[in-house]
């Protein structure tokens, strides 16, 4: 597939925007701990729509939310390897609101969250200290650039993760006009840079107002491509000039 156009840069596509915006939340933050700043796309409620759709996952025994990584007997003797929990890892992070959702919504596996913007790892981090620690521990947030090299890999990444998180990352970056060392835009080489992240069989949840499911289809499909769509998740949509679509868009690829 060819990717789609580039869109027009923007300051939202710059490292100086986030980490304002974030030293913003921040103050906001300690001023009042019941301000822990902007849920993106909140409007199309994307992060409940994104929960749900993890959940249905869970239900069809695709993901698993509590750790079931122990040997259980079974009733004839042997011993039946149960699936490990599923490990997640949110990509450009901000102020971590969709892992500490996930972790309340019961799942039990470690859940990180990366970001480049170090004001937004601050501000994360600060509002998981003031959470219960008995209720939402496992939740790790660090410094880390995704389309950085991954030599030597940063040790929060082990093996990989079951499910990675993009809530309007890709879409940042689809506004800056930072060039890469080929001389593309960065937008480019971001498909690859996740495909490092995620386990063979996992799965890559990203959810975007810029682009459409066709849109994005063509950025992350294709012959060189390791991921492969998989399904999509509902949004109420409008008709326009004899087209339907939805503002925001979630969509679901597998890794081969």
């Amino acid at each position: 597939m060819t990717p789609p156009t580039h869109l027009d840069p923007s300051s939202l596509g710059t490292r100086e925007y986030w980490d304002s915006a974030y030293t913003t939340e921040r103050a906001n933050f300690s001023a009042n701990t019941e301000d822990e700043g902007t849920v993106w796309f909140s409007d199309a409620g994307a992060e409940e729509r994104m929960c749900s759709f993890l959940e249905d996952l869970a239900e069809e025994g695709e993901l698993v939310k509590e750790d079931s990584s122990d040997v259980e007997e079974s009733a004839n003797g042997a011993g039946e390897k149960k699936q490990a929990k599923t490990r997640f890892l949110d990509l450009g992070t901000g102020n971590g609101h969709l892992l500490f959702s996930l972790r309340e919504d019961g799942w039990e596996g470690d859940l990180v969250g990366v970001d480049y913007s170090a004001q937004s790892i601050r501000l994360a981090s600060e509002i998981l200290a003031s959470k219960p620690q008995d209720t939402h521990s496992g939740i790790s947030f660090f410094e880390f650039d995704i389309l950085s090299p991954l030599s030597p890999p940063p040790a929060w990444l082990a093996e990989g993760f079951d499910v990675l998180l993009d809530k309007g990352t890709f879409d940042a970056i689809s506004l800056s006009d930072e060039k890469d060392a080929q001389g593309r835009r960065i937008v480019e080489g971001y498909r690859e840079s996740v495909e490092r992240l995620v386990k063979s069989g996992g799965r890559f949840l990203i959810t975007s107002c810029n682009w459409t499911e066709e849109e994005l289809r063509a950025w992350m499909e294709g012959e060189q491509s390791a991921f492969v769509y998989e399904d999509k998740v509902k949004y109420p949509s409008f008709t326009f000039g004899g087209k339907t679509g939805s503002s925001v868009c979630t969509i679901c690829f597998r890794r081969r």
